[in-house]
């Protein structure tokens, strides 16, 4: 059997990187990144990847970076991660400057022979770090990578250099827990597509995403609200519909729903660890209420009247209609109640109060990995 590795990175991932001139060399800039402990030691005891550590210490063991002042708050992080049962199988550091551009300095890979020798399942191993040259270094491997990094700085990162980058990386996040939760439990990523005589439908979601999205589908309104499903609820959102819209605006609406619950479903998989519930909202005049649950049973109790016959070109009976099908193909209770005045700001409101909703209950805590029901089923 293959083996699979984690490359981790020191400063920035493991211990907090010095701002100034990004060396850990006394004990007074030594400090860990919040999480990285509990994580680790999680991973080690739960998963089966050996831990290689990868760093590049610029200069160690020259007068600018002497070796006593490396290896005591090196030993202090060791020591420390050992006692909680971390232990790493390699530790791999590079001494060079980045102006002798050395193969052995990430993201090289001349000191990382013995894992490109075949023994290793390089394609399901990962690279954690927090700069693009762990990035790079996962390519080179054939690996993964996780960013260790806020959205925003990766994204500006990406920019500077190569946008091709971000299609190495798995995860963005710099959030141990996250990393713990993706490594053990997997993406929770949904690909539906939905063919019939009267639409044809693509949809796309990642519940782990950053609240992106890419919505047509052929009414201006509808997208706007599906948009703020994604914005609110954090997960990443793709759908493409084609409706026979020259007949009504029934069909593609109705579908739409269907899929959208459907790739939910799939997406939350076995639901193990979800908070499973989930939102008032207020809105200007307008409060709006979405409680649901995933339960596996649908049922849709809606307390919304309108009095205007369409907002945009989406007509206001088929609200409803949008909520039932999604209900009924996610397999969710959804109570939904609207009061207020202006009917768009109702509709709106009762669009992110769900996606909210669909937030609260997606949270995901791994550390107590239980199926949130009594019943053992969901």
């Amino acid at each position: 059997m293959m083996k699979k590795a984690l490359f981790i990175d020191r400063d920035g991932t493991i211990i907090v990187e010095p701002p100034i001139d990004f060396q850990v060399d006394s004990f007074e800039k030594f400090s860990f990144v919040p999480k990285v402990i509990s994580a680790l030691s999680f991973i080690r005891k739960k998963l089966d990847f050996e831990f290689a550590m990868v760093t590049n210490q610029d200069g160690l063991g020259t007068e600018a970076f002497p070796e006593e002042q490396f290896i005591g708050p090196h030993s202090l992080m060791i020591n420390t991660l050992l006692g909680e049962g971390v232990e790493f199988d390699d530790q791999i550091i590079d001494k060079t400057f980045e102006h002798e551009n050395k193969p052995t300095r990430k993201p090289g890979t001349a000191l990382l022979g013995k894992y490109l020798s075949g023994g290793y399942d390089l394609e399901n191993s990962f690279v954690i770090g927090d700069r693009l040259s762990d990035v790079k270094l996962a390519k080179n491997l054939g690996a993964k990578a996780i960013l260790f990094q806020d959205i925003d700085t990766a994204q500006e990162m990406f920019k500077e250099e190569d946008e091709n980058l971000r299609f190495v990386c798995a995860l963005i996040t710099n959030d141990w827990d996250k990393i713990a939760e993706y490594l053990f439990a997997g993406e929770r990523i949904a690909i539906v597509k939905r063919d019939t005589s009267e639409t044809k439908i693509e949809v796309k979601l990642n519940l782990d995403g950053s609240g992106k999205s890419n919505i047509s589908t052929g009414l201006g309104f509808f997208n706007h609200m599906l948009d703020q499903i994604a914005r609110h609820s954090g997960i990443d959102l793709y759908i493409k519909t084609n409706g026979d819209l020259y007949v009504d605006e029934h069909h593609t609406i109705e579908d739409t729903a269907l899929a959208l619950g459907e790739a939910l479903y799939k997406a939350l998989g076995s639901k193990r660890g979800i908070e499973r519930y989930g939102y008032t909202l207020p809105m200007d005049e307008c409060i709006c209420t979405v409680a649901l649950d995933f339960g596996g049973r649908p049922w849709l109790v809606w307390e919304a009247d309108f009095k205007r016959e369409k907002i945009g070109e989406m007509p206001t009976e088929m609200f409803m209609h949008f909520f039932k099908s999604l209900s009924d193909a996610a397999k969710m209770n959804l109570y939904v109640k609207a009061e207020g005045i202006n009917e768009h700001h109702k509709i709106e409101g009762i669009f992110k109060a769900l996606a909210r909703s669909i937030k609260m209950a997606i949270k995901r805590d791994i550390y107590n990995y239980q199926l949130p029901s009594s019943k053992g089923v969901l």
